[in-house]
């Protein structure tokens, strides 16, 4: 258990929803390398459907919490990663830092049968470690981010149906170009947060 009162998940806890080029152990961390083309995405706007993310997951129960921490070391269009929550192909949030219009955006994808998209700007976060927590309690998802120790702000709070069961754990896909290579730090699990804000 960490002083946080989280409890971390060994990287050999999931099993990948698709495989990645390559994943490995490095030292406590995981570097995963994401196969160019890799995406999550249904429909809206874009009008295709993508179910190859790279995901590494293992059961989540309801209500609690999951975090990933990575780093953010990428420049590439649409590169992205940070956690996913899981209930099946229609249904599932991803959450985390994807690089978009020249900068790197926090945000989240919530698909109940169509997926949605909200992002914001955060530039300074380049080159730095990023924790993303996801939090399931009741109808919702609160998600959560912050930039090495800096306090979490709220990134999304979205409807999540109560009765689904959820596998969550640390994405990356490259949708975009090859070679993208993310070193995740650290994946673990605790209670659901007790407030919204």
């Amino acid at each position: 258990m960490a002083d946080d009162g989280l409890r971390r998940v060994p990287w050999s806890a999931g099993t990948w929803t698709a495989p990645p080029a390559e994943a490995r152990e490095d030292g406590p961390d995981l570097l995963v390398t994401a196969v160019e083309g890799s995406d999550a995405w249904r429909h809206t706007s874009y009008g295709f459907v993508h179910d190859d993310a790279h995901a590494l997951l293992a059961p989540l129960l309801a209500p609690c919490a999951v975090e990933v921490t990575f780093d953010l070391g990428w420049d590439g269009q649409f590169d992205q990663a940070g956690l996913v929550l899981r209930g099946g192909p229609e249904t599932w949030v991803k959450a985390g830092v994807e690089f978009s219009d020249g900068a790197p955006q926090v945000g989240a994808v919530v698909t109940l049968g169509r997926s949605d998209w909200s992002v914001a700007p955060v530039p300074g976060w380049a080159g730095r470690r990023v924790t993303v927590r996801a939090s399931r309690a009741g109808d919702a998802v609160t998600v959560r981010a912050r930039v090495d120790d800096e306090p979490f702000r709220l990134v999304r709070l979205c409807p999540f149906p109560e009765d689904v069961p959820v596998d969550a754990g640390p994405y990356c896909c490259a949708p975009t170009r090859a070679g993208l290579v993310v070193r995740f730090r650290r994946w673990a699990t605790g209670p659901a947060d007790p407030a919204l804000h």
